[in-house]
């Protein structure tokens, strides 16, 4: 066999989290000789898909404890991390590159040119000054730790490289196969599962009314405590919008085990109790005895919402306040409070597909994201059992590992 080529930091995978790393850990230690080896033909192809192009770098907020609290895994490991690396370090990172961001009003925040394009060539300049070698179309089949120390890697292209140290960011995979060499390690997997995805509503009651959107309504999965308020927005095949994505990941495992098959009741009045509605629909009908029920949305509903979940109600169109019954005056509330949704299946919201599941946490040293199994190993991204809501809090978790590896290989 080829004597290997040699470095002392190879790192596994060409994403977000594996650029960071490698560029961080020759920032401060200019000496390291480093490779980046991607599976695929493409690099950084996470980042470039991003908050539609965008990019969605982090969220802004700038605290550990409230930042860790958008993780339905790793939340308490990140808690911890995001002390010694967190959002306001990575706008400051940027800043020091030319690299200005803004947040929105919801908080994601974005590079101010609205193109990922800004944040994939700052990575790949920075990895060119850096003298940080790439190779594509490798994937590493076997790790195996030599007795004098340091790793041999095999190459799915056949190649055998030598390193001292490894940053696995290997990101997520639906496939728990893809794990297979680094459980080889001796690494305890928790098996890859689906977060962040829509919902597929199995009647397609709504389904004439896809685009239509409700800035502010709760969402539920019916007989759990799951549940979220924000933006719902109807399509051609379900629900989707920030609140419906939240839900998906809080609830990814609970899911999983139901094989997607549950009812979701929504709130279209966004946290109005049935109680309460019934108050203010009595007292509208009081005020507007004459007027037609279905020609005045309420509630800052779309028109044509409104309208359905009248007519969902058995309210006709030339019905007055004045003429309404009460049995569809309680079936209008339950519509509003209580819309329920046969949901049989998902779908992976955009390109951006996060798995929850991965690496155990517990077999990593959180001061330096290093193994515990294998020393010199390091782990960063998705690959471990970490995942967040949607908003920039996946990236913002890869930035923060991948810094955190990179300090500790520089040192």
């Amino acid at each position: 066999m080829e004597t290997p080529e040699s470095f002392d930091l190879i790192v596994i995978g060409g994403g977000a989290a594996g650029f960071f790393g490698a560029i961080n850990a020759v920032s401060n230690n200019p000496k390291l000789s480093v490779l980046i080896l991607e599976k695929t033909n493409k690099i950084l192809s996470k980042v470039s898909v991003s908050g539609g192009g965008r990019c969605n770098v982090t969220h802004h907020c700038f605290e550990p404890t409230p930042l860790s609290r958008h993780y339905p895994r790793g939340q308490k490991e990140l808690k911890k991390l995001f002390k010694s690396f967190q959002a306001k370090d990575v706008v400051a990172w940027f800043d020091h590159r030319g690299i200005k961001l803004k947040a929105e009003k919801d908080g994601r925040m974005f590079p101010i040119t609205d193109q990922s394009k800004t944040i994939v060539d700052c990575f790949l300049s920075e990895a060119d000054r850096l003298n940080i070698k790439i190779e594509k179309n490798c994937e590493v089949t076997k790790v195996e730790r030599e007795d004098g120390g340091g790793f041999q890697i095999e190459g799915s292209n056949h190649k055998h490289y030598f390193s001292k140290k490894i940053l696995i960011a290997s990101g997520g995979s639906p496939k728990r196969s893809a794990y297979q060499w680094v459980e080889q390690l001796g690494h305890k997997l928790i098996s890859p599962i689906p977060s962040l995805f829509t919902f597929n509503d199995s009647n397609g009651r709504f389904k004439d009314l896809m685009g239509v959107s409700v800035e502010k309504a709760s969402v539920q999965i019916a007989g759990t405590k799951f549940r979220e308020l924000g933006p719902v927005l109807i399509t051609h095949w379900g629900l989707s919008g920030p609140a419906v994505i939240k839900l998906s990941s809080w609830a990814a495992e609970y899911l999983f085990q139901k094989k997607y098959e549950f009812t979701v009741l929504v709130n279209w009045t966004g946290q109005s109790t049935e109680d309460e509605v019934r108050g203010q629909l009595n007292e509208y009908k009081t005020r507007h005895p004459k007027q037609k029920i279905i020609a005045h949305a309420l509630y800052d509903l779309p028109n044509r919402l409104w309208a359905r979940v009248c007519a969902l109600a058995g309210i006709e169109a030339t019905k007055i306040w004045d003429e309404m019954p009460k049995k569809y005056l309680n079936r209008l509330i339950e519509n509003l409070v209580r819309c329920e949704f046969e949901i049989k299946g998902k779908t992976t919201f955009k390109e951006e597909f996060v798995t929850c599941g991965g690496v155990n946490l517990d077999e990593i040293n959180l001061d330096t994201c290093e193994s515990t199994i294998v020393p010199g190993i390091y782990f960063a991204g998705e690959v471990l059992n970490i995942d967040g809501e949607t908003g920039g809090f996946n990236f913002q978790s890869a930035w923060t590992t991948a810094y955190v590896a990179a300090m500790s290989i520089a040192n």
